[in-house]
């Protein structure tokens, strides 16, 4: 008699400790489609919402137009002459500060390609084609007038003057911070592993601004790039033709000589070929269909967040007031 006692308080312990789960703590799919089946005029009018609110904000996005170039590293045809004397003259052309093109010097393509992503270059290349208002006040593409629509709340376009009204310490007119901010959103750069060539591409509301950026963009860091090269060359020979006429050994005079003779060469190729780092190998050409926005998908993808909505809205309601029913029975 005792060890029965003692065998069903055991068991009483263990069902407090270890409760069974009951029906109401399960969840029934019957129920869940029983309650959606309930709520569908509310999740279709949820969903419809959501699905005209896709509608009217894919209509209201204007189109943006993707012109691109595809780039080649411009062979160096000059680099022989260099590498034959880095071997030989690497520690003196250091010191004349001549980069003879040896192992371990920086990759012109790569070097090319951050001076484009740098401020200096965009602050540069913004004021020189000044293109300030069109970076960041464009509102619209007119393709019948084939003219860019300004915001009038930024940009006056009869005066030319910046209207913007901005907190200090920003000015109406906006600074380079702010555009090159605005320009680094619409540039992108691909290098190809593999094949190492570079893609340019620009974004824009207007197809022909999108063409003629992509393409300034090449034609100048072709530019930039070879008068860095040249100026280099310049300092360096000018370093080098004093040298000269301060030593009075024929041996070293006769490696300067080479040294400066090499820099010549390089300001003549740089001087007689215009695409000096970049050969374009498919130019930038006016789109003619837009890149985005996908309005289909933003129509389908509005549609189906309305619906997925409707549904856990439904459900979050059924189990509330479930749970306060439970409460007020207890």
């Amino acid at each position: 008699m005792n060890t029965q006692i003692t065998q069903n308080s055991n068991a009483y312990k263990t069902d407090a400790q270890f409760p069974q789960t009951t029906g109401a703590d399960e969840i029934d799919l019957r129920e869940l489609f029983s309650v959606i089946w309930q709520g569908k005029w509310l999740i279709v009018a949820i969903t419809t919402v959501f699905a005209i609110g896709a509608v009217i904000f894919a209509i209201k996005q204007p189109n943006i137009y993707k012109s691109e170039a595809l780039l080649a590293p411009a062979s160096e045809e000059q680099s022989g002459g260099l590498s034959a004397l880095a071997s030989q003259f690497g520690g003196l052309a250091s010191l004349a500060g001549v980069n003879l093109g040896g192992k371990g010097g920086t990759d012109k393509t790569q070097l090319a390609i951050e001076v484009l992503k740098s401020r200096q270059f965009t602050s540069d290349f913004i004021q020189r084609h000044n293109i300030l208002a069109d970076l960041m006040a464009a509102e619209k593409w007119d393709r019948d007038l084939g003219k860019l629509i300004y915001n009038p709340e930024l940009y006056n376009e009869q005066t030319n003057t910046w209207v913007r009204e901005v907190k200090a310490p920003f000015k109406a007119e906006p600074s380079m911070q702010e555009a090159y901010k605005a320009f680094s959103k619409i540039i992108a750069l691909n290098k190809d592993k593999e094949t190492a060539m570079v893609t340019i591409s620009i974004e824009h509301l207007s197809p022909t601004v999108a063409q003629q950026w992509a393409s300034w963009l090449v034609q100048d860091i072709n530019k930039v790039m070879k008068e860095r090269d040249v100026a280099e060359a310049n300092r360096s020979s000018e370093f080098l033709n004093k040298q000269i006429a301060l030593t009075n050994v024929a041996d070293i005079k006769t490696i300067l000589y080479k040294l400066v003779e090499e820099q010549a060469k390089t300001i003549m190729f740089a001087e007689v070929r215009d695409e000096y780092v970049f050969k374009t190998i498919d130019p930038a050409l006016v789109p003619e269909e837009k890149a985005k926005p996908k309005r289909a998908l933003i129509c389908v993808l509005g549609t189906l967040l309305g619906g997925m909505l409707g549904v856990m809205f439904v459900l979050v309601r059924y189990f509330m007031r479930k749970e306060q029913n439970l409460e007020f029975r207890t």
